[in-house]
């Protein structure tokens, strides 16, 4: 049984030792026939359509994943950088907007410094006040500023701002007080035009024109005339400030005043910083 087993070893051995020959020298032959490139292009060829579906569906599957891994390797840093540019964008518009309110203040300042003081208020004593609300209504017209009695502002002082007069003091608190406009309904201004021609100058609401009573029928008034303060009033307000010009002038028959209205020269409606000239206490 043994003896079997060995020569069936031994004949398998010479078979492939035969085998391994003959291949040998058919590779041989054909390197030297120039057919052995064809042959192993031929089985490079084979050997690629057999490989190249295997790695494509392999590549399809790995590739989406290699994808997935570096996306989420590279999300936290990216996101990281997306909130860097985000805040930067907030700091600068944070500072455009910081820019242009200082810009809109130092306008302000410039503008009520550029306020023609005339000699009669010139030596008086200032106190500049900020805006600090405005309380607008059809009838009433006032506005809250941040100086007050502690700051010697008192009530019935004239307030300027860029252009003229503004109105006056009507309520004081230790550090604040609130201003009647012109153009409030309760507001009643001494003024004059032309030869010391005196009257009084109407509130008649916010955004409406300024009414000038008690002007006679045979005064000469026209459309453009400046209109100061008067200082008739038991000296309520010093003479001279600057207050409106006239709009419109009508007579009408029979009356004996003629119907004049004006425009404020400051803009009421654009009121940052003010000049409070105390007056009041002084007078």
């Amino acid at each position: 049984m043994a003896r079997t087993v060995r020569q069936k070893r031994s004949r398998r051995t010479l078979a492939t030792f035969l085998v391994l020959v003959l291949l040998s020298v058919t590779i041989i032959t054909l390197d030297e026939t120039g057919r052995a490139a064809s042959l192993t292009s031929g089985l490079k060829s084979l050997a690629s359509d057999v490989y190249s579906p295997l790695r494509h569906g392999v590549n399809g599957v790995l590739d989406p994943i290699g994808r997935f891994f570096a996306g989420a390797v590279n999300y936290s840093s990216l996101e990281a950088e997306n909130q860097k540019l985000q805040d930067q964008i907030l700091r600068l518009e944070h500072r455009q907007a910081s820019d242009a309110a200082a810009q809109r203040q130092y306008a302000a300042l410039q503008r009520l410094l550029a306020t023609d003081r005339l000699p009669s208020v010139a030596s008086l004593p200032t106190v500049t006040a900020e805006v600090t609300a405005q309380n607008i209504s059809n009838f009433a017209a006032t506005v809250n500023i941040d100086k007050g009695r502690d700051q010697g502002v008192t009530a019935g002082d004239p307030v300027v701002g860029p252009g003229g007069l503004v109105g006056e003091v009507a309520t004081v608190t230790p550090n604040g007080a609130t201003v009647r406009l012109l153009t409030d309904g309760k507001s009643q201004i001494g003024v004059s035009f032309g030869h010391q021609q005196a009257a009084t100058l109407d509130g008649a609401g916010a955004g409406r024109l300024l009414q000038i009573q008690y002007v006679p029928s045979t005064a000469h008034v026209f459309v453009g005339e400046l209109i100061v303060t008067s200082g008739l009033q038991g000296g309520a307000l010093p003479p001279g400030i600057p207050v409106a010009k006239v709009t419109s002038v009508r007579s009408v028959v029979g009356a004996a005043d003629k119907q004049v209205t004006a425009r404020p020269l400051a803009d009421l409606n654009d009121l940052t910083y003010l000049e409070v000239i105390q007056w009041s206490g002084s007078s």
